[in-house]
């Protein structure tokens, strides 16, 4: 049995990994440790939460007498660190909180790992940290680091701490490094289910820009396997992109989601553009596929329908999550663009 610390198991793709690997796997005991700030649910567990092999801890990952308890009672052996403040928008708004959960938090982590000898530490981060690329290119993990957002900054900072906790103290870390995500239970700020619950109110669209801007979109279940093939299979010290060559300019992501939906592409309002907007990631994912076999499971066309369809059938979900705290967001986000 592997005791395994899961850090922000309440969010999207922390609670997607987590249901997806006690679906499949009994070798795996799992303390998920969740701030549960806006973004946490744990209406998302409800697949796990009965599992006898599951356990929830409600804290910060700042709190280093909480996580080493967390440690000592549960007899940890490897920590897979999901838990980060990610909207780029939010980080611009305001950017303490992204340097205290992601820069201290992951410190936090690193140094009780290195107290009890753990046995791997792997670091979930995002193509953001490579900053923008132009018309051609991929990212490869030889990119430098180039981050343009303060939330880009402060996972960048992260990975180096992770890699400096490695040749420093020897603590057996990896690192992945992944595209824009999308499916179930992702929180409504997010380009794809923003678009889509917006859709189904026949609420205006907002769309930065001139909606040119580029990402490589990666279902979250393909993300979660290449996390599992890291964590089981990858290298020590090393450092695995994740993607699935599926380059969208945002407008594009915009219009089918309303054609699948047969709503008018008159809902998109196009907005002033964010400070600092990445034009294009696109992510070189050879290397995991070479040295570790994993390939992304689903295409595109199926994945963004299934995930639409699950918006419609969920209703009572994302209505809890649009009001109060977040329609307060949503006003300073975009109210006055």
């Amino acid at each position: 049995m592997k005791n395994i610390l899961v850090t922000g198991g309440a969010g999207f793709i922390g609670s997607n990994f987590i249901n997806y690997v006690l679906d499949k796997r009994n070798d795996y005991n799992i303390v998920n440790l969740d701030k549960l700030t806006y973004a946490g649910n744990l209406e998302n567990l409800i697949p796990s939460q009965e599992k006898k092999n599951y356990h929830f801890v409600k804290g910060d990952i700042t709190n280093s007498e909480l996580v080493e308890l967390i440690f000592r009672k549960f007899d940890i052996r490897y920590v897979i660190n999901f838990a980060a403040e990610s909207h780029v928008d939010r980080s611009i708004l305001g950017s303490e909180v992204f340097f205290r959960t992601n820069v201290i938090g992951t410190n936090v982590l690193l140094e009780i790992s290195k107290k009890y000898n753990i046995e791997r530490f792997l670091q979930v981060s995002t193509d953001e940290v490579y900053g923008s690329l132009g018309i051609e290119g991929l990212f490869t993990e030889e990119t430098p680091l180039h981050p343009n957002s303060p939330y880009s900054a402060s996972k960048a900072s992260a990975d180096m701490l992770v890699i400096s906790f490695h040749h420093t103290y020897g603590v057996p870390v990896v690192i992945t490094r992944c595209s824009n995500n999308y499916g179930q239970y992702q929180f409504p700020e997010k380009l794809i289910p923003l678009m889509i619950i917006n859709s189904m109110n026949e609420r205006k669209l907002p769309v930065y820009g001139d909606g040119m801007h580029i990402r490589d979109w990666i279902y979250v279940l393909d993300h979660n396997k290449a996390v599992e093939t890291v964590f089981e299979n990858g290298n020590i010290g090393e450092v695995y992109n994740v993607g699935a060559s599926n380059e969208i300019p945002n407008i594009e992501i915009v219009k089918l989601i309303l054609k699948h939906l047969n709503k008018s592409e008159k809902l998109i309002e196009y907005v002033k553009d964010r400070p600092g907007h990445d034009r294009r990631y696109a992510i070189d994912s050879s290397k995991i596929k070479r040295e570790l076999g994993w390939s992304p499971g689903f295409n595109f066309e199926d994945a963004i329908t299934q995930t639409i369809d699950w918006y419609k059938e969920n209703r009572n979900w994302w209505g809890r999550i649009i009001s109060g705290e977040y329609q307060q967001y949503y006003k300073v986000q975009y109210g006055s663009k």
